[in-house]
């Protein structure tokens, strides 16, 4: 493979082995969001916050933790005939299924960013009690869609070179 490739592929996959290791503590904050709403439930007047916001910090800790997780390939995968396939036609196959996945994380992506364009202009605001602006949430989650994109051509490329014979 051309070295700029291979650049790309190990450059995309650093990163996104370091966003999604922080992306993991996300899951702590979360626990701590619903721990506080539990006990201001309890012992206080219920939080109006606490809900929305343990839902972006799942939403966060999802698409920033996609791209690792398919980068080690931990992501869930119907396992039908897969298993049962030889290494190289698992690799065709994968090369096949991941350009319908760079499509809809294209299309995903659009959407995502005219979603996030809205929210900025017009300061868009959830329908709650709390109201909290939306534009950061649909920004994470466009740079989640896109590190996700990022990984998908770096998984492409690392699969093309799979089935030349080459390790990048």
């Amino acid at each position: 493979m051309p070295r700029a490739i291979q650049t790309y592929v190990r450059s995309v996959e650093a990163a996104n082995r370091r966003v999604g290791r922080v992306a993991m503590y996300i899951v702590l904050v979360m626990a701590a969001i619903l721990f506080w709403s539990a006990l201001s439930k309890t012992f206080f007047l219920p939080s109006l916050w606490t809900l929305e916001m343990a839902q972006f910090a799942m939403v966060a800790y999802y698409l920033l933790g996609g791209p690792y997780s398919m980068q080690l390939d931990s992501h869930v995968r119907m396992d039908l005939l897969y298993t049962k396939w030889s290494p190289r036609t698992r690799t065709w196959v994968d090369c096949f299924t991941i350009v319908f996945l760079i499509a809809y994380l294209i299309l995903l992506l659009y959407g995502g960013a005219s979603s996030a364009e809205y929210a900025l202009k017009y300061g868009e605001r959830a329908h709650s009690a709390w109201r909290p602006y939306m534009a950061p949430i649909k920004i994470l989650a466009c740079v989640g869609i896109f590190l996700m994109l990022l990984q998908a051509f770096a998984m492409l490329f690392r699969d093309i070179a799979k089935l030349r014979g080459e390790e990048i």
